[in-house]
């Protein structure tokens, strides 16, 4: 089965989204945007910024949703690849990230 085209199912696991709930809106806004560009292109979003792989985590990746302080981040890891299952785990700030 070719799933090129498929969008990636991506969830959130509860914890994140309460931190995501508690988000001022403009990094609201910032976030539904990286939801989308998950969905749409999977895990790897090099344009993102401070984007990268969490070392020492197979297949988990972060990226910061503004500069500044507080730092928003968002973690997020890869189930299964050829499902294309991704689940957000961390939506906070930086100093508060399980890394």
């Amino acid at each position: 089965m070719d799933n090129t085209n498929t969008p990636w199912a991506v969830s959130i696991t509860g914890k994140a989204r309460k931190g995501k709930d508690h988000l001022p809106p403009e990094i609201q806004f910032a976030f539904m945007a990286l939801f989308k560009a998950l969905q749409e292109d999977g895990p790897a979003q090099p344009r993102r910024r401070n984007f990268g792989k969490l070392a020492g985590q197979k297949d988990t990746w972060h990226c910061h949703l503004n500069a500044g302080r507080p730092t928003y981040v968002v973690i997020w890891t890869v189930l299964n690849r050829q499902e294309k299952l991704m689940e957000i785990r961390y939506v906070g700030t930086h100093e508060n990230a399980p890394y």
